[in-house]
């Protein structure tokens, strides 16, 4: 994997295609397959179908990436109702990432107007039609977020999709997720594919309550959260447990700024010193 150049199209299993990061040493989707993961992963989860009847729904995309979230969740959204109104907010660090998507035609495997909006918000941020207001705010989400915070943004359902908790805690930590909490509405969803008990416990710490999702392309499944428990699918004996170890110390960026070394040099220390069962003995009983 490490011999892959950036941006060189990687296919996946659905038919689909993604890219590899050389800086995270990761595939910006699953190998079995980026469409599939967008659509089981976040767009299902969060109800979409449900929220497009509402005639009116608001989006928040972290890490925006490809574009295949936002990309499937609107054309779910305009399947159902096509005078849907979408309100649309994106958060992505590189802006290579969309417009290099945009370059290899990615795009062109979605149905009009998305395969007009896609180019539109990685060439200039912003993207607007009869029945979509977007923007794409690039650079540090931890920063980005606070400028959406201030807008007023209150999302129908939030797309959690950063790489992953060992690669990049800064988007992972009690103190980001507590910033991504104050822009989901109170009856809203927020999905991501993390199943790690760090990333769970940091999320019962913002104030959501958590469910889990339905593996798709692996054994691990994905997590749902919201401000009421209701029509969430609990977590089973074995991942409540899990969240009583050391593995579910989470990741802490007081400041918001600090590195992904000094994140993960302060979440070690502490599992040194806390009594919580040590995750091994979690995987010796379950096992």
């Amino acid at each position: 994997m490490d011999r892959i150049t950036p941006f060189t199209p990687q296919p996946t299993g659905d038919g689909s295609w993604t890219f590899f990061s050389p800086e995270f040493g990761e595939l910006f989707h699953s190998h079995h397959g980026a469409k599939q993961e967008a659509q089981k992963k976040f767009v299902e989860p969060t109800r979409l179908v449900e929220q497009a009847v509402k005639g009116e729904v608001c989006l928040l995309d972290i890490c925006y990436g490809l574009g295949y979230n936002s990309a499937s969740a609107l054309e779910t959204l305009w399947s159902v109702n096509p005078q849907c109104q979408v309100h649309w907010v994106g958060l992505e660090l590189d802006k290579q990432v969309p417009k290099m998507a945009i370059a290899h035609n990615f795009h062109q495997n979605w149905p009009h107007p998305i395969n007009t909006i896609l180019p539109q918000l990685a060439d200039t941020g912003r993207a607007t039609t009869l029945q979509f207001s977007g923007t794409l705010h690039m650079g540090d989400a931890r920063q980005t977020l606070e400028a959406v915070i201030a807008q007023g943004c209150q999302a129908d359902a939030i797309f959690l999709d950063p790489f992953s908790p060992p690669t990049c805690p800064q988007l992972w930590s009690v103190e980001f997720l507590a910033l991504v909490a104050q822009v989901l509405k109170p009856e809203g969803y927020l999905a991501t594919y993390s199943c790690a008990a760090a990333v769970r416990a940091a999320l019962r710490l913002a104030g959501l309550a958590i469910g889990t999702t339905t593996p798709v392309g692996r054994k691990s499944p994905g997590t749902l959260a919201r401000f009421c428990s209701d029509d969430l699918i609990h977590l089973s004996e074995k991942e409540e447990e899990h969240l009583q170890t050391r593995a579910a110390i989470p990741y802490r960026d007081p400041t918001l700024t600090d590195t992904a070394e000094v994140i993960h040099q302060r979440r070690q220390q502490e599992q040194q010193s806390s009594s919580l069962e040590p995750s091994s003995h979690w995987k010796k009983r379950w096992a």
